[in-house]
């Protein structure tokens, strides 16, 4: 049966609704990053640059690297922005859009963020790449679909016990990353961690400027969780919902951290641009060995 049109809202010269992309237009390569002006920050290293577009703060390039034909689009922050991006990159490979119909056949991605975070172990020091194995969402997206076959229900409920989560937030889930992509891009130079993806980045994150939060112990619960070993290392905003929705949708999907702050030990890093930069030209050459 046809997808309303409605729900799937093409524009007219045949582009998905926000992203402002055609089929054509998407690799089976994609690498998020928040930030638009970073787009061009990771395309400059490409052998050629077949496509360029920008709607809002959804900025996409595609083009190829040693062979490898990669698409980089700017997701902006949060999980609210990864649930659109992500639904509209899988309809631009997975539905047909003369007939509004999911084809027989689905494509799978390979999805990259590469992405600024802060650790709040000590051990994990500024200025070192961090591989998400693992996600905590404490937004509510993931709730919106039916999606506990993809969380790791124990893992969350202890979270909730050991942190005694205020029953006015959203239940936090949690979501594993692909196996295959953190084979593909650990190494020597890389931690592994378990993310915890906030819904915002001042309260939600233990900041305090001039409001008062509702925790504020709540940072140095989540740096003394343990799970079986399973502690977690660091904060940012998207990797969660990257997860979650790429398990359902049948995508493959890995979250790259360039840690910019310490909030264990209160340390910034002295050249943040350069450590994405740094981790840009990792993860390319990871991924086009």
């Amino acid at each position: 049966m046809p997808i309303k049109e409605s729900e799937l809202i093409i524009n007219p010269d045949g582009s998905i609704y926000h992203l402002n992309l055609k089929p054509e237009h998407v690799a089976n390569t994609i690498i998020t990053v928040g930030d638009p002006d970073r787009v061009d920050q990771v395309t400059k290293h490409f052998d050629t640059i077949e496509f360029t577009t920008q709607k809002r703060e959804f900025k996409t390039q595609t083009g190829s690297l040693n062979g490898k034909r990669i698409t980089v689009i700017s997701t902006g922050i949060g999980t609210d922005n990864i649930d659109i991006v992500f639904n509209e990159l899988d309809a631009l490979v997975n539905i047909d859009f003369n007939t509004r119909e999911i084809k027989n056949k689905l494509t799978s991605l390979d999805i990259i963020r590469i992405g600024t975070s802060g650790s709040i172990q000590k051990d994990i020091p500024i200025d070192s790449f961090l591989i998400s194995e693992m996600a905590a969402g404490f937004d509510s997206l993931l709730h919106f679909y039916n999606s506990k076959q993809f969380q790791e229900l124990d893992i969350s409920k202890a979270l909730v016990e050991q942190t005694n989560w205020y029953t006015a937030k959203s239940d936090p889930y949690v979501v594993k990353a692909d196996q295959s992509l953190i084979d593909k891009l650990s190494s020597d130079s890389t931690y592994k961690g378990f993310t915890a993806t906030n819904v915002g980045f001042y309260g939600p994150q233990g900041r305090v400027l001039r409001l008062a939060i509702q925790d504020d112990t709540l940072n140095e619960k989540l740096a003394s969780f343990n799970y079986n070993g399973l502690a977690i290392t660091n904060l940012e905003m998207e990797t969660a919902g990257i997860y979650g929705l790429s398990k359902l949708l049948g995508h493959k999907a890995i979250s790259m951290n360039a840690i910019l702050a310490n909030r264990a030990t209160g340390e910034f890093s002295n050249d943040p641009k350069g450590l994405v930069e740094n981790l840009i030209e990792y993860t390319l050459n990871k991924l086009t060995a």
